[in-house]
């Protein structure tokens, strides 16, 4: 049979059809989405962080990580009255994993010990500095730890995970305990430190996951947000710039 004939002859009935094949598609993605959505709420509210930020908590979700023992958006106090705000934690058996979520584009060239790095983009013709973000993770386990005594035994672990279309072109020196990855290598991560590392000797898990609770309901005080804000442009120091 000719297919335009039958096409013609059918037109009504493959219309129906692929009418019923887009609303099934579409209703998939909605139910998806709906799905992922509640995923996340037992977790965090989906106005905290960023959108890559809570991907990363919907990504540990659906991989089986426990929901209460994933923790986002925290916000710890340092010494100095300040406060450094943590993406995510993870509590595991082997240790306290902190998560700093990165979202660039270009490549990236580093190194472990110097302050900045750089994100070279255009073929070269743009060149931007920002914060080494492995000395900034470090930062927040610094101050982390000094919420409570048994943190001084337990392992911290650091994972920097780059979201976005970026390339770790050039990268020396990454500390023992710290990790650089891209979304797809996040769990070939966590099992290298489930399976090299024994469990850690806490001695009250209880008080642990009070204390990474109450950072994250430090997050959800506006006047807390805003200082951390005004904290974090007075230590950049753009407003003491008179070019």
């Amino acid at each position: 049979m000719d297919i335009w004939k039958y096409i013609i002859e059918n037109k009504m009935d493959i219309i129906r059809i692929f009418i019923i094949s887009v609303g099934l598609v579409i209703c998939t993605k909605i139910f998806i989405k709906i799905r992922d959505l509640r995923l996340i709420k037992r977790v965090t509210s989906l106005n905290r962080g960023t959108k890559t930020e809570r991907n990363l908590v919907l990504k540990l979700l659906k991989k089986g990580i426990p929901a209460q023992t994933i923790f986002h958006d925290l916000y710890v106090v340092k010494s100095n009255n300040k406060y450094s705000q943590i993406d995510v934690v993870v509590a595991t058996t082997e240790g306290i994993i902190v998560f700093e979520v990165k979202d660039y584009s270009g490549w990236i060239y580093g190194n472990g010990n110097y302050s900045h790095w750089t994100k070279v983009m255009s073929y070269g013709k743009k060149k931007y500095r920002f914060y080494n973000p492995i000395k900034q993770n470090i930062n927040h386990i610094e101050a982390l730890k000094r919420q409570l005594k048994q943190f001084e035994n337990i392992p911290f672990y650091s994972i920097i995970v780059f979201y976005g279309d970026c390339e770790l072109k050039e990268i020396n020196y990454v500390p023992n305990g710290t990790f650089l990855v891209k979304p797809s290598r996040i769990f070939d991560v966590l099992k290298l430190i489930r399976e090299s590392n024994t469990p850690a000797p806490y001695t009250n898990k209880r008080n642990v996951v009070e204390i990474l609770k109450k950072a994250v309901e430090n997050g959800t005080n506006i006047d807390l947000q805003h200082k951390h804000a005004e904290d974090i442009i007075d230590l950049v120091g753009k407003d003491r710039i008179f070019d």
